[in-house]
């Protein structure tokens, strides 16, 4: 998921992550290694 325009985002356990950027990629699959980034984990999970 793209988030634009944020300040801060929350991770799962409630952990605050500055972003520095404009738009950032945020993991919704649970298994990005880099969370709360996405690191396209997604990509090769079987389905």
């Amino acid at each position: 998921m793209l988030v634009r325009g944020a300040d801060v985002v929350l991770d799962d356990q409630g952990n605050e992550h500055r972003v520095t950027r404009p738009v950032v990629a945020v993991c919704t699959c649970g298994k990005s290694q880099r969370k709360p980034w996405c690191d396209a984990t997604h990509k090769v999970i079987p389905r």
